[in-house]
């Protein structure tokens, strides 16, 4: 079995951690492929037994690879989604960050998840993902995202006008910072701090939700996620921002911008008594009340 383990990075008070991963993994003949710049940070300071093999990009990710080990938060997770692209690879997220919603394993959880690893004794929750479209070459290789897509204003500009349509029909004008559309995965993300609504996993669904909107009567709406969502931008710079989860580029009002659900998905690891309620419940303190 081939593990590939992606990081952005660890805190020297974690290099402990990492030698438990390695002994586990060797001890249950796993091989583990890691990603070379976190490889590079910490193959000095630890007394490594082994040659490790490493890997760069997307590119070098082979049908060998059995899943996809994320060490660290949230973050770290959306990272490692664009790693995988198409290729259907599962992703575990193994939380040496703070709150840790999607990366919901404890490292404390560590041997039992490689465990699961090894036996098969957990369970894949398919995400949706959200594709964007532009008239101009925009994210590369990689226009989609987990969580969310959202247009935002730049810095200290004005509020800004998007015009939005469903299927080419009109929806709204939203004066306002910004728009999200999120996931289902993303509705508990910068959705939910915007008071969007929590919708599941597997709601088919997508959330929009305006950024600080300069109305009463405007309100985060739930659509399915069948509809191709497209904008119009207009405000008084030349410029807005266009975000994919983490990743952003300043583009101009006058490139065309539409949103769709992506033809693929990603496939994310839990183990079996971890389940979204339960995620709700101990992650965000979800209906927590001192009568209960």
């Amino acid at each position: 079995m081939r593990i590939a383990i992606y990081s952005r990075g660890i805190e020297n008070n974690q290099h402990h951690d990492i030698i438990l991963l390695l002994d586990e993994l060797a001890h249950r003949g796993v091989e583990p492929v890691f990603y070379q710049d976190f490889f590079n940070q910490f193959y000095s300071a630890i007394d490594l037994k082994s040659k490790y093999s490493t890997f760069n990009s997307y590119d070098d990710l082979d049908e060998s690879i059995d899943c996809i080990i994320s060490l660290g938060g949230d973050g770290t997770l959306l990272d490692t989604v664009t790693l995988v692209r198409d290729k259907g690879t599962p992703v575990v997220g193994i939380n040496y960050g703070r709150l840790g919603f999607l990366a919901n394993i404890g490292k404390e959880e560590l041997y039992s998840a490689i465990e699961a690893l090894v036996n098969h004794t957990f369970v894949l929750d398919k995400r949706t993902l959200i594709h964007l479209d532009a008239d101009v070459p925009l994210f590369g290789e990689v226009p989609y995202a987990l969580n969310e897509f959202s247009l935002h204003k730049k810095d200290t500009s004005p509020m800004i006008k998007i015009h939005t349509y469903l299927n080419g029909e009109f929806l709204n004008t939203y004066w306002a910072d910004g728009l999200i559309v999120a996931t289902p995965t993303g509705s508990t993300g910068y959705s939910l701090s915007c008071n969007g609504p929590v919708v599941f996993p597997d709601s088919q669904s997508f959330v929009i939700t305006p950024v600080s909107p300069h109305n009463l009567n405007i309100r985060p709406i739930v659509v399915p996620d069948d509809n191709i969502i497209s904008f119009e931008v207009e405000g008084r710079t030349d410029g807005f921002l266009c975000t994919l989860d983490s990743r952003r580029e300043l583009v101009t009002k006058e490139v065309q911008i539409a949103v769709k659900k992506e033809k693929f998905g990603i496939n994310l690891i839990r183990l079996n008594e971890n389940n979204f309620l339960q995620t709700l419940r101990n992650k965000l303190s979800w209906g927590l009340d001192k009568r209960n």
